[in-house]
């Protein structure tokens, strides 16, 4: 992963764009306090990776003494967000922290977060099933249905869509692109949507498929 940052996403908002006099929907990312807490080398450690921290801990008695004597060692507060970015063989470390100035207007950027959570879901929300009869007398209105056939094959197909958990997973979506980069704020204006609740982490790092 090349190096990126780590942001909080505090919603969603939209810009003006006076060439194509069109309004472009954005999400906005703070991206303020990244701080570099390690660097990784191949030689010491057999690959070259910086660590990096975000979101200070409000209350130091919440870290163990281990990870206080990291942020001690690295000059640093105690973050709520770590996260580690391997580098290429050309790529260096800048000297000062990593901040919104990373990146640039116009350039395409994957964003990686944790979608919402909506708990133990039936089919008809989960996968949109169309579900049954709801006429009088019918006990199936929203349920599954048949999920196998007697005796051939007789048994349940390996990833039959079922109720369960649904959300609250990882998901990375590729090719948003940076619409507005505003360091005196801290914050990135990325176009789309992106996963997560207001407040949730995410990490914001360039496109792997796809340049400026």
């Amino acid at each position: 992963m090349p190096l990126g940052l780590i942001g909080k996403k505090l919603g969603m908002t939209r810009l003006f764009d006076e060439a194509t006099q069109a309004m472009i929907p954005v999400t906005v990312v703070d991206v303020q306090g990244n701080t570099y807490l390690q660097h990784k080398t191949a030689e010491k450690e057999g690959y070259k990776a910086v660590q990096v921290g975000f979101d200070d801990q409000k209350k130091a008695q919440r870290v163990n003494k281990a990870d206080m004597g990291h942020f001690t060692k690295a000059g640093s507060t105690p973050k709520r967000k770590l996260q580690e970015f391997r580098l290429r063989g050309s790529e260096t470390i800048p000297d000062t922290h990593p901040g919104a100035e990373l990146f640039t207007a116009g350039q395409f950027v994957d964003v990686i977060g944790t979608s919402k959570g909506h708990g133990f879901t039936g089919v008809v929300k989960r996968y949109k099933f169309g579900g049954l009869r709801m006429t009088h007398g019918s006990m199936m209105h929203r349920r599954t249905g048949a999920i196998g056939c007697r005796s051939t094959p007789g048994r349940v197909w390996k990833n039959q869509k079922m109720p369960g958990q649904d959300g609250n997973k990882q998901r990375t979506v590729q090719n948003l692109k940076v619409v507005a980069v505003r360091p005196e704020d801290g914050v990135l204006l990325i176009s789309g949507a992106i996963p997560g609740a207001k407040g949730s982490y995410v990490t914001v790092r360039p496109a792997k498929k796809k340049s400026a």
